[in-house]
């Protein structure tokens, strides 16, 4: 029997009625909601600071105001991570709506991930947990069940094992449910959204996806009939890709094989996902702790004409006497301006100052102060591109490890019973597999010097200070070229920006494709936002631009 997973949001702030479209486009059995990332919990967590009964995504609570009974009608079940920090307020609230609704509506919650009392100076210190909270909540009868911080995957894996009756040693089935959550958990990233080739279809409003998946693990990725976007190969690779890491994909239910994953088209926007291995997940779980860091601020010094150079270093050096006791100062001069431009902007640089400290002052009135002051005693045309505030605080992120055994997963079910979810009784140590054989490179012919983003795709993205970037070719031919081709050291030269940083290469000969890991490209994690794109979201994009000599077979 098939099992039809959709999805309705990708993070807190995604499209509002998603919901409304999943329950009403076609055939569902569990709708799902991904709300929670690592920068969400920070400001979920600054919320609760303020009231202790907040915490959760409050959009989710008033799309069930709208949805609530359009799902019980048509008999769709629905989980999501919603609860974020306070997921028993949110299911109280939940069951409130239903009472005010007249819906018999069976709520359930999963809690056990907050360990913020054990690590002092957190704001918010939560373990990742598995979906056999979820799996249990469903198992006894529960019509919406709302968790804390679970794994992305585990809004899937979760009814997957409820449904098909899995045990926690079905490994290679969970690994498949994993691999289908993966995809779906990021919403229309999976169906045309922020694709590297999003001109092969209209992406003006994609559909949100689902999975139809079987007993054995396998799945099929699609959408609703009749909405935007579309689903290949292709799509689901970029997905596949995204802020994953080696080819081992650990979680707490278990760790799935990417490198054993095999996409096919199976007709008009359908991808079968089949051959994924699983393992026995890790012996720890991970703990996403936030913190606050300090207080941050920055000024955008526009810089237009002749002698841009002269006119940075002007600036910079009327700014020091401001800037001498901030713990941390960044500039960044971004040459966007063109000689004899049409136009004043496109004759034009940002210089981007930005400073960091603990103390509010600092970054504050010392730092708007002397920026202001220089309004008619600094470069000719001096202008900001807005003027600096009172400065912000800044969020830390980082993960630490702990045994299965130190959280208390527990399912409370919607008449008050608490039922105990055990740990992961068989792991395994996690470590890189053997590397897997290369294609036979292509044969020497002539090349054209061309941008890497005519034959391949990219997508990239942030894990806690890390990014990571997935490259693959969309032919064998082009695959044979890529995978001698792009090496850590090329890609250094190319992203001039990790050229000092840890990069780690990851063979996926299944998927075509190539995955790199840049250690510490993003500081201490979105939070502290400490470049230009502080999720690395368009660093596959800047690679996509450079160019490489390519076999002009492959043009």
């Amino acid at each position: 029997m098939t099992l039809r997973i959709g999805n309705a949001s990708g993070f807190y702030g995604d499209r509002f009625d998603a919901m409304r479209e999943m329950l009403t486009g076609g055939e569902l059995d569990v709708l799902t909601g991904d709300y929670l990332a690592e920068l969400t919990m920070l400001i979920l967590g600054r919320d609760r600071l303020k009231d202790p009964g907040a915490g959760y995504a409050r959009t989710f609570l008033r799309q069930l105001e709208e949805c609530l009974g359009l799902a019980r009608e048509r008999g769709v079940r629905i989980v999501a991570n919603a609860g974020g920090l306070n997921p028993a307020g949110l299911a109280s609230r939940i069951r409130e709506l239903a009472d005010r609704t007249g819906l018999p509506v069976r709520v359930a919650h999963v809690e056990g991930d907050d360990l913020t009392p054990l690590h002092p100076g957190s704001l918010a210190a939560h373990a990742y947990l598995g979906g056999f909270g979820v799996a249990a909540c469903l198992r006894e009868g529960a019509d919406v069940v709302v968790t804390g911080r679970v794994t992305d995957a585990a809004l899937v894996t979760g009814p997957a094992a409820a449904h098909f009756g899995w045990g926690p040693t079905d490994h290679d089935r969970l690994a498949g449910a994993v691999v289908a959550g993966h995809v779906l958990e990021c919403g229309t990233q999976a169906t045309g959204g922020n694709y590297a080739f999003f001109q092969q279809g209209d992406v003006r409003r994609p559909g949100f996806p689902l999975a139809e998946l079987h007993e054995d693990g396998t799945a099929v990725i699609t959408k609703h009939p009749g909405t935007g976007g579309f689903v290949d190969v292709g799509t689901v690779t970029a997905q596949l890709l995204y802020e994953t890491q080696g080819a081992r994909y650990a979680g707490p239910d278990v760790t799935a094989r990417l490198d054993t994953v095999r996409l096919t088209q199976d007709g008009p926007d359908r991808v079968r996902i089949s051959g994924v291995r699983g393992e026995a997940p890790p012996p720890t779980l991970k703990v996403g702790l936030n913190r606050l860091g300090g207080f941050r601020n920055e000024v955008a010094f526009v810089l237009t004409g002749l002698d841009i150079e002269a006119k940075a270093a002007l600036v910079r050096e009327q700014m020091e006497p401001a800037l001498a006791k901030a713990a941390e100062v960044r500039w960044d001069l971004v040459r966007t301006d063109r000689p004899d431009a049409g136009t004043e902007e496109a004759a034009s640089a940002l210089l981007r100052l930005v400073v960091r400290d603990a103390n509010q002052e600092i970054v504050g009135r010392a730092l708007s102060g002397a920026a202001v002051e220089l309004a008619l005693a600094s470069y000719p045309g001096f202008h900001v591109l807005a003027p600096p505030g009172k400065g912000s605080p800044y969020g830390v992120f980082e993960d630490v490890y702990v045994p299965h055994g130190a959280v208390d997963h527990v399912a409370v079910l919607h008449d008050g019973r608490r039922l105990p979810v055990a740990p992961a009784q068989e792991t395994a140590v996690l470590d890189d597999p053997p590397a897997p054989p290369l294609p036979e490179p292509l044969p020497e012919g002539p090349t054209r010097r061309a941008p890497l983003g005519l034959i391949a795709g990219a997508r990239s993205g942030d894990k806690g200070g890390n990014a990571n970037i997935g490259v693959w070719a969309r032919t064998d031919e082009a695959w044979r070229w890529l995978a001698h081709t792009l090496t850590v050291d090329r890609l250094r030269e190319l992203l001039p920006e990790t050229a000092e940083l840890p990069v780690t290469r990851h063979d996926l000969p299944h998927l075509r494709a190539l995955n790199f890991v840049v250690e510490g490209i993003l500081g201490e994690g979105v939070a502290a936002q400490h470049r230009f794109d502080p999720q690395a979201k368009a660093l596959g994009e800047w690679l996509r631009s450079r160019h490489l000599d390519i076999p002009e077979a492959l043009l």
